[in-house]
């Protein structure tokens, strides 16, 4: 049992998928840091991957790496980004990962003489590691999202292990938050409250009656149709709270704070009069008055595998807005699909290009065109990781001579493996988990971009990949004009390239996109933004 002083924030979600449960997760948690609460964040995911590590982007949205080599769900870059705090990679808790303690515990003998159950015993070790990052972490407050939808077989035990917590806690340290829907129907214009009332019934079914209701809709949502979700879901009219359309997420907390939502939870909590926000807020508005007032526009042609769906590149896609932000400029981001790309000429329109992440052999060859493009007409190029690798790869070709310079990844056999599998990865077997992963060491060398850019030797930047950079051509490529500014391990790997003679051309075999924030980009980005913007 917890202290008095430790409150619990659950975010349960109804309806479908994709109503915004992480980022009304992020808004309260920022609004709670705002008044002065040591606060964090925690994604329950109820999928039965023990992690995020092996799931298609199109799919689920990018895999999101901490500090620790995490490979975790995306909403805890939204938390890391809204309340600019690392997250270990405990705070990503699956139903993979639950399972394999209580299978392992049940082996080593813990439970000798009981029958294994969900109840009690996947519940209290779901418990068990919320109460365990509470404690290790000193918190006044934990928010938890629940991930997947109320009614979902794969979430009954979470959703258990959080009535419980009410229970066992007791119902002053414990609020429940359901996010769900009220559409509009075009022909009627009418908000429509039975999607609602349907989810909440769902929710009591299962022994939880919410607190507050955050919900989603095109529109503020109208005094009738709250009336009417507070009537049909017993929950008061004060605490139905309309999350309605923003022009960006960053304006959430704000919407939810003129409504009084956290007035309204340091009162269930019996924290009255705790709030103290003017210097906080006063930071938290100027950062979001640097989003607001950045008009000029700089179009970016961001160069990759998966944009079909934008949230493949979430953090991509912040970071270039914290960048833009940052310098007064409005970052417009055409997403163009690598595989499709017949004419290379038609990215001369742009103001810079950018190749995110990778893997596999799709769309290879049109971000290696790419690539080049952007070296010889001297558009700005940023390449993270496989734009790194694919950038190496294009100088080989068309300018170190070596016309079938290619990728393992791609081309196990090519005569020219200008770039190749780490060493220590030659002996994997297994997928999940195995990737070069988290924060390295990186040293920076003096009169370069890089340097520049950090102005630094030594930085920590977050990683994931298996390929490298091959250093048997690491003369070859010195003699034709790129520098490798950059490099890790002492020198075992390369991590930066540049091309001195280019007006902005960086490639980073590591991920700076999961190290930018709402005003404080991260330097890469904002260099490149710079660079494409003059």
């Amino acid at each position: 049992m917890q202290t008095e002083s430790t409150k619990y924030i659950f975010v349960t979600g109804g309806v479908m998928s994709g109503l915004g449960k992480g980022v009304v997760s992020s808004s309260i948690a920022k609004l709670l840091q705002l008044s002065n609460q040591k606060v964090s964040c925690v994604k329950f995911d109820p999928y039965l991957n023990y992690d995020a590590g092996t799931m298609n982007p199109i799919a689920h949205g990018e895999v999101y790496v901490t500090e620790d080599g995490g490979e975790c769900d995306m909403d805890i870059g939204n938390y890391e980004r809204f309340l600019n705090q690392d997250m270990p990679k405990t705070h990503n808790i699956t139903t993979a990962q639950i399972y394999s303690s209580v299978i392992e515990a049940e082996r080593r003998g813990e439970y000798l003489g009981a029958c294994v159950q969900i109840i009690p015993h996947v519940t209290d070790k779901i418990k068990d590691r919320m109460r365990e990052i509470v404690k290790n972490e000193h918190l006044d407050m934990l928010v938890v999202e629940c991930g997947g939808t109320v009614g979902d077989i794969e979430s009954l035990p979470f959703l258990e292990a959080l009535r419980q917590m009410r229970l066992e806690e007791g119902p002053e340290n414990v609020i429940f938050v359901h996010v769900t829907l009220a559409p509009s129907l075009d022909v009627v214009g009418e908000q429509k409250t039975k999607p609602t009332q349907h989810s909440v019934q769902e929710l009591r079914r299962i022994g939880i009656q919410p607190d507050l209701l955050a919900v989603r809709c095109t529109r503020p949502l109208e005094t009738a149709a709250r009336k009417k979700i507070s009537l049909f879901s017993n929950v008061s009219e004060r605490d139905v709270f309309s999350c309605h359309d923003a022009e960006s997420i960053l304006l959430v907390p704000q919407m939810l704070y003129d409504q009084g939502i956290i007035d309204v939870i340091f009162k269930k909590f019996g924290k009255v009069g705790l709030v103290n926000t003017s210097a906080n807020w006063d930071k938290w508005n100027k950062i979001i008055d640097s989003f607001q007032n950045a008009k000029d526009p700089v179009k970016i042609a961001m160069v990759g595998k998966y944009v079909k769906l934008a949230d493949s590149y979430v953090s991509v896609n912040h970071a270039l807005k914290h960048a833009g932000a940052k310098i007064g400029k409005n970052v417009i981001i055409d997403w163009i699909d690598s595989e499709e790309i017949k004419d290379v000429n038609k990215l001369a329109g742009y103001n810079g290009i950018i190749v995110p992440g990778g893997f596999g052999d799709r769309g290879v060859e049109g971000i290696i065109s790419t690539a080049n493009f952007a070296r010889e007409k001297n558009i700005p190029y940023l390449g993270i990781c496989y734009g790194f690798q694919l950038a190496a790869v294009a100088f080989g070709r068309h300018v170190c001579g070596l016309t079938n310079a290619n990728t393992t990844e791609v081309a196990p056999d090519t005569e020219n493996p200008v770039i190749d599998l780490l060493p220590e990865q030659k002996t994997i077997e297994n997928k999940g988990g195995s990737l070069r992963l988290g924060a390295h060491e990186i040293t920076i060398e003096d009169n370069t971009l890089a340097f520049k850019l950090y102005k630094s030797n030594t930085i920590h930047k977050r990683h994931r990949h298996r390929f490298e950079f091959n250093q048997k051509y690491l003369d070859l490529f010195a003699s034709k004009g790129m520098r490798f500014s950059g490099y890790s391990d002492n020198k075992r790997r390369m991590e930066v390239l540049e091309i001195p003679t280019h007006k902005f051309y960086l490639g980073v075999q590591y991920h700076p996109e999961f190290s930018s924030r709402p005003g404080y980009p991260e330097e890469s980005f904002e260099a490149f933004i710079r660079a494409s913007a003059t």
